[in-house]
């Protein structure tokens, strides 16, 4: 089962700046293109335009809505990642690139060209569009819970949102075969009560949240109909000053119909267990020696990632 699973699961890694490419996708529909075209051109860089399914991440920054590192403009000649509502994903990319490999993994998102227009690489395609469906968050802890997903394509830091209130469920975004290289969603779990403000991008060891949680997950559907979901330990959470300490709160996978899930149980429950020990017949070391288990829901059945106080 790992031998199929766990190659989709790559340690986390911010690889840089976008690269600028010399490819021209179609450019958008006139009556598609961002009101602030003239004013982008004088200052070199192209608008977050808030198309059909869009959400603006970290406004405050230079990348001005862009799922991109804070102090990163949509410059001419990039191409710009943009995050989608909860359990949807970006379907725009570099259609040039097929495999997950630098740097063309950093080309998601729209292209913005050198004259400030922004362009559409895949007409067939839409700006964002529903996942598989198949996994969902479950808040079973006090506060919200923010689940982080990673920019892929594109740098990797995990600036798409997801925010599950108390008691409350959220359908995540689960990428099908058909998504950029066959790849998965990842997440960073953030401890409850902390923002999807705060958690949802990339910060320092002064807090264990963001790129500094206890916990990743991820998931994505297989051909067949077959989901994988993993929760794991953070490898750079065990690497900092956090180590030693157990988090407040645990995570586990569950199944509407367990019947047609393998793995189980799979679970982190600090209350009952050491930093780094997964409750899993079937668990496992990833990389940067974060251990993980995977459970796999068949015939397109449902799993549930929860939180839990402990």
């Amino acid at each position: 089962m790992f031998s199929d699973s766990q190659s989709f699961f790559a340690l986390f890694s911010v690889l840089g700046l976008l690269e600028t490419v010399s490819a021209a996708p179609a450019a958008l529909p006139d009556s598609q293109r961002s009101h602030h075209d003239h004013a982008a051109k004088r200052g070199g860089t192209c608008s977050f335009p808030n198309f059909e399914g869009m959400v603006a991440v970290q406004k405050d920054g230079q990348n001005g809505g862009w799922a991109m590192h804070s102090d990163q403009q949509c410059a001419y000649g990039s191409w710009c990642p943009y995050a989608c509502k909860p359990g949807q994903l970006m379907g725009q990319w570099d259609p040039s690139v097929t495999s997950y490999s630098y740097p063309g993994s950093q080309n998601g998102g729209l292209y913005c060209d050198s004259n400030g227009n922004l362009q559409k690489p895949d007409n067939g395609r839409p700006y964002c569009y529903d996942g598989a469906g198949t996994v969902v968050a479950k808040n079973s802890a006090g506060g919200n819970v923010a689940f982080c997903q990673t920019v892929l394509p594109g740098n990797e830091e995990m600036l798409i949102p997801t925010d599950i209130g108390s008691g409350s469920s959220q359908t995540l975004a689960v990428p099908g075969p058909d998504y950029f290289a066959g790849t998965a969603a990842h997440y960073y779990v953030n401890p409850p009560g902390v923002s999807v403000a705060d958690g949802c991008k990339w910060g320092d060891d002064s807090h264990p949240y963001g790129n500094w949680s206890p916990y990743v997950a991820g998931a994505n559907q297989q051909s067949d109909g077959s989901t994988y979901v993993k929760i794991g330990w953070n490898p750079i959470y065990l690497d900092s000053s956090f180590k030693g300490t157990k988090p407040s709160f645990g995570i586990r996978i569950t199944c509407d119909d367990e019947s047609n899930c393998e793995g189980l149980p799979c679970s982190i429950d600090p209350s009952s267990s050491n930093v780094n020990d997964v409750s899993s017949s079937q668990s496992a070391s990833g990389a940067g020696g974060g251990n993980f288990c995977v459970v796999t829901a068949k015939n397109g059945a449902k799993a549930n990632i929860e939180v839990f106080s402990v």
